[in-house]
C-alpha cells in the first residue's frame, strides 16, 4: 500500500486527507500544533467568497468559483454550518463606480452570473445601518459565511472515519529524497517516509520546499487584526459588508458569523515574524474606525475579543499548486491566502486526483462521506432537548452559560475522533467560552471536565498546548 504524508492539518492538508481517503492508501497527517485548524485557519473571516475579487484566468479565481458552488452539499455532508448570506462590495464616492464596474467584470469573467451593481438606497433597504454615505456596491448573492475551524474539525473527523491517521505536536524540520521515496525529517529527530509528501504548512510551506527544491518561494506573512461584537450587536447586518479593495486584500469587512456575532477587520500589514499573532492598539483603532465608515452606529460596548490572524502571502501573487520540480515525490500548496477556505474544497479535489493518478491508487470501497457533528443543545427545540437528555443526562448540565453549551457536548467533543485536548480545543468544538463572558464563568469547569475526560490532572490542562498551562500548582 502506497504511503502518502500530509504536512499541515489546517483547512487545506485536512480537506486533502478527506478527499485522498476516497483511495486506498495509508495516509498521515503531520501537525507541529496538538489539534488542526490552529494556524491561519482559526484566525479569518469566515467568508465564503463568490468569485469577483480575483484576478480571471488565476488560480485563485478558477477555484474560488468552483469551492463556492461546493458548500451546500459539502456542509449537509460533513454537518458543518452555512449560510449563503449575500455579500455587498460598497462604494462611498461617485467617482469610483469604475471601481464596482471592474469587480462586476471581474466576476462575470470568473462565472459569477449573479453579479450586479445597485444603489445604495437599495442597500439600505435590505441593510438600515449602512451608512448613509454609500452611493452604490456591487452585490453577490452566492457569497456565504462558514465557521472555518468547524469545517476543518468535520473535514479531520471523516478522514479518520476513512482510516487517516494525525500526528500531532511534530514539527517537521526539513525534507530530504531517499531513493524514490521522500524522507519527513521532525525537529525532534523522528524521521518518516513515503511514497509522497503533500506540503499544506501554510506560513512554513515555503520553508518545506526550500529545504529541498531547487526552485524556491516566499512566504511573506500579512498580519490581520479583527475585533468580534458580542450577539447583542447581530442585527446590525444579516449580509457580508466589504469596502472597495486596495492593493493589500479586500479591507475592512462587517461580517456576521455562522453564529450570530458580528466581526470587524481584518487590517493588512506584511511582516517578517511568521509567529507573530499580537493585537496592536494602532491595528485594532483601524479595524474599529474603518468599519465605522461602513456602519457608524457601531460601538466598542459591544466588543468582547480581539485576534490576529497571519495570511500566507506568496512572492508568486497566487496559489501554487502542483508537484515540485526536480523529478520530487512532493505535491506543493504554497501561498493558499484568501480566497483559500473558499477554494479548499475544489483545491482538494483536484489535488486528490492528481496525486490518486501519480501513485496509480484504486477507491477505497468502504469510504463514508458523512460524518455527523456535535448535537447542539442552544439550537434545539425544547422536545428535542427533552429527548437528547433523556439519552444522555449531561445534555442536561449547563456548563457555558452564554452559549448554552452542556456537559454533555463538552464530553462528546474530548472523545470524538481528533477531539479537544484543552480549553481552546473545547471551545472550537462545542463554542463553549465563547460568549460575552469569555469563559469567565465556565473555563475552571471545563477543565474538571477535560482532566475527568482525559485522565490527567487539572495542573496539566492548558489553554491551547504546551507552555499555556492554566494551573501552576495545588495549594494544600
Amino acid at each position: 500500500m502506497k504511503e502518502i504524508i500530509i504536512i499541515g492539518a489546517g483547512v487545506i492538508g485536512c480537506s486533502i486527507a478527506r478527499e485522498l481517503s476516497r483511495y486506498d492508501a495509508k495516509i498521515t497527517v503531520i501537525e507541529r500544533e496538538n489539534d488542526v485548524a490552529c494556524g491561519t485557519t482559526k484566525a479569518n473571516s469566515g467568508v465564503v467568497h463568490g468569485g469577483f475579487d480575483a484576478k480571471p484566468g488565476s488560480k485563485k479565481a478558477f477555484y474560488n468559483v468552483r469551492g463556492n458552488a461546493m458548500f451546500d452539499k459539502l456542509s449537509k455532508e460533513l454537518d458543518f454550518p452555512f449560510r449563503r448570506n449575500g455579500a455587498y462590495v460598497l462604494c462611498f464616492d461617485d467617482t469610483k463606480w469604475d471601481g464596482l464596474k471592474k469587480l462586476y467584470d471581474q466576476g462575470i469573467a470568473n462565472g459569477v452570473r449573479d453579479v450586479k451593481v445597485v444603489t445604495g438606497d437599495e442597500v439600505r433597504q435590505r441593510e438600515p445601518y449602512v451608512s448613509e454615505e454609500v452611493k452604490g456596491a456591487l452585490w453577490c448573492p452566492s457569497s456565504g459565511i462558514v465557521s472555518p475551524y468547524e469545517m476543518t474539525i468535520a473535514y479531520a473527523e471523516n478522514a479518520v472515519a476513512n482510516g487517516v491517521e494525525f500526528v500531532f505536536e511534530k514539527n517537521v524540520e526539513r525534507l530530504e529524497k531517499d531513493g524514490d521515496k521522500m524522507k519527513v525529517v521532525c525537529e525532534d529527530g523522528e524521521v518518516y517516509t513515503a511514497d509522497l509528501v503533500v506540503n499544506a504548512a501554510g506560513l512554513h510551506s515555503d520553508d518545506l520546499n526550500n529545504t529541498i527544491c531547487d526552485k524556491k518561494y516566499r512566504i511573506v506573512p500579512r498580519k490581520g487584526e479583527y475585533m468580534l461584537l458580542d450577539k447583542t450587536s447581530g442585527y446590525l447586518t444579516s449580509t457580508t459588508l466589504f469596502q472597495l479593495p486596495t492593493a493589500m486584500g479586500k479591507g475592512i469587512l462587517v461580517v456576521p458569523s455562522v453564529h450570530g456575532n458580528i466581526l470587524l477587520g481584518p487590517t493588512a500589514v506584511d511582516i517578517e515574524d511568521k509567529e507573530c499573532k499580537d493585537t496592536t492598539y494602532d491595528g485594532l483603532a483601524e479595524a474599529f474606525d474603518k468599519a465605522r465608515i461602513t456602519m457608524p452606529s457601531l460601538t466598542k460596548k459591544t466588543v468582547i475579543t480581539q485576534f490576529t490572524g497571519l495570511r500566507a502571502h506568496a512572492d508568486a501573487g497566487d496559489f501554487v499548486i502542483g508537484f515540485a520540480a526536480d523529478d520530487l515525490p512532493l505535491y506543493n500548496l504554497i501561498g493558499i491566502e484568501s480566497p483559500g477556505l473558499t477554494a479548499a474544497p475544489a483545491i482538494a479535489v483536484d489535488a486528490s486526483e492528481e496525486i490518486a493518478d501519480y501513485l496509480a491508487l484504486s477507491f477505497n470501497k468502504k469510504f463514508n462521506p458523512v460524518r455527523k457533528g456535535i448535537p447542539c443543545f442552544a439550537t434545539m427545540t425544547e422536545s428535542e432537548r427533552a429527548e437528547i437528555i433523556k439519552k444522555n443526562p449531561l445534555y442536561g448540565r449547563i456548563v457555558c452559560r452564554c452559549e448554552v453549551v452542556t456537559e454533555g457536548e463538552i464530553v462528546d467533543s474530548i472523545n470524538r475522533p481528533v477531539g479537544a485536548k484543552d480549553l481552546d480545543g473545547v471551545k472550537r468544538r462545542t463554542r463553549a467560552g465563547m460568549g460575552r463572558c469569555q469563559s469567565g464563568f465556565c473555563s475552571e469547569r471545563v477543565m474538571e471536565i477535560i482532566a475527568r475526560e482525559r485522565g490527567i490532572d487539572m495542573t496539566e490542562v492548558t489553554k491551547s498546548g504546551k507552555g499555556s498551562e492554566i494551573l501552576v500548582g495545588r495549594v494544600e
